[in-house]
């Protein structure tokens, strides 16, 4: 009797524990039903942005930003000059390489790179301009047309316009694309300038047209003030202008607050500079800056809280955002540093100058909220005053063979990486030989 109550109880103790296995996760926990419905959520993620969308966006998304620079700036129409229903001479190639604008080789047909290259090309033409537009080779350009003509009704700007250049594979300004990398070239404000309306500055900056143009041409070649059209502060107190280095858009990913003075994260800096920098037409809100005494100028363009209809910024943030992260920082070359110095320079960069303190490896920024008072790193505070936060972010050093021109920190006001050596050496008072001091260089050079 006891064997046939065993055979027949067991299979049903089996069916038992099946059943509970079904209900308890492991050592006994219940599961949550919504959770066991859902299956692998990658595809899901994948979906929500990729990197190729974010690429195409970067280079060409203008976020419907034309409408500002051509319907209200009439940029377009001083690209084109008079001869092709603009105004004034026009911007010839020669022109606006000048100025720092690029043009991507790889957007060109043979015949136009032949005729670059062997020296055919009319480089004092703005029809030549027009044609490399309508090419969709002018980075950071967008030309958009009514039929097949040649002269644009409308331009817009991309990302790319100040944190793209080239590596000048065909002649100076002419190559192959590096997206992430700032254009330390570029003279923005100039190129703004040039549009004979500026109505929206004038608003904003409580200016007429001629003192926007000198606040614009101020800035020069690598540099852009994005909160002059904010808080009004045009100049330091020194009389220099307030603009600051263009920053790389590389090496950013597991890099939490953005910019020179951690306004927010990546995707908020996007929003920020999309909408009210480009003004394209998204959504941006920062309550921070509903602040009269600290930005006015927002006060009167109501640029801390902004909507649009249709939203042609806020579905891109995703896709662009995983198309930066995915940028990795530039090797150096091999033959651009001493490697013997550079090997016993981290050993300074570790210890004795304590530079790894701030700048964590491999991120060379601090993990968590990687800001510090201007007393803290012994510079003034002008520019950190004018973020929220009024800090200065440890800026990340992968890469720092690429922003060598125009200086280091946000407003290059040390020429070398001498300069900024000797600035912590004496600052923090560390005592750093002359050798010491050379192999540290060579060690920052590395990165």
């Amino acid at each position: 009797m006891y064997r046939r109550f065993v055979v027949v109880v067991a299979p049903l103790v089996m069916l038992s524990a099946v059943y509970a296995c079904t209900r308890m996760g492991a050592a006994g926990v219940s599961q949550d039903g919504t959770v066991r419905s859902q299956g692998n959520s990658a595809g899901e993620i994948a979906r929500a942005g990729t990197v190729d969308e974010g690429k195409a966006i970067f280079r060409d998304d203008t976020f419907g930003d034309e409408y500002f620079w051509s319907d209200t700036l009439e940029l377009h129409r001083a690209i084109a000059g008079d001869k092709h229903g603009g105004v004034g001479p026009g911007l010839t190639p020669r022109q606006a390489l000048a100025a720092g604008l690029k043009v991507d080789m790889e957007r060109l047909d043979r015949a136009t790179i032949e005729a670059i290259r062997g020296g055919k090309a009319n480089l004092d033409d703005p029809a030549t301009t027009l044609a490399l537009l309508k090419a969709g080779a002018v980075v950071g350009v967008k030309g958009f047309y009514n039929g097949a003509g040649m002269d644009p009704t409308r331009v817009g700007i991309t990302c790319a316009i100040c944190h793209s250049t080239v590596n000048d594979g065909l002649t100076k300004g002419i190559g192959s694309r590096l997206d992430g990398w700032p254009n330390r070239d570029l003279n923005i404000g100039a190129v703004i300038a040039m549009a004979p309306k500026l109505t929206p500055y004038e608003t904003a900056l409580q200016l007429d047209a001629e003192a926007i143009r000198k606040v614009l041409k101020s800035w020069g070649p690598g540099r852009y003030d994005a909160e002059v059209n904010n808080d009004g502060k045009a100049f330091r107190p020194d009389g220099k202008t307030g603009a600051t280095l263009l920053p790389a858009a590389f090496g950013l990913a597991g890099i939490n607050l953005h910019t020179y003075t951690g306004w927010g994260s990546v995707p908020h800096w996007n929003a920020y500079v999309a909408v009210t920098q480009m003004h394209g037409k998204g959504t941006f809100f920062d309550p921070r800056m509903n602040n009269p005494a600290k930005y006015p100028a927002a006060q009167r363009t109501h640029s801390y809280d902004v909507r649009n209809s249709p939203d042609m910024v806020t579905p891109k943030l995703a896709s662009l955002q995983q198309y930066q992260l995915s940028i990795v920082a530039p090797t150096p070359p091999s033959n651009s540093y001493d490697h013997a110095a550079a090997s016993r320079g981290k050993t300074v960069f570790e210890s004795q100058a304590k530079c790894a303190r701030c700048h964590v490896p491999p991120l060379f920024t601090e993990p968590g909220y990687p800001m510090h008072t201007a007393e803290e790193i012994g510079i003034d505070d002008f520019q950190a005053k004018r973020s929220p936060d009024e800090r200065y972010r440890t800026t990340p050093l992968k890469g720092l063979f690429v922003r060598m021109k125009g200086g280091f920190y946000h407003d290059g006001r040390f020429a070398t990486l001498e300069d900024v050596v000797a600035h912590y050496d004496a600052h923090f008072k560390l005592g750093l030989t002359p050798a010491q001091k050379h192999d540290l260089v060579e060690y920052l050079k590395s990165l």
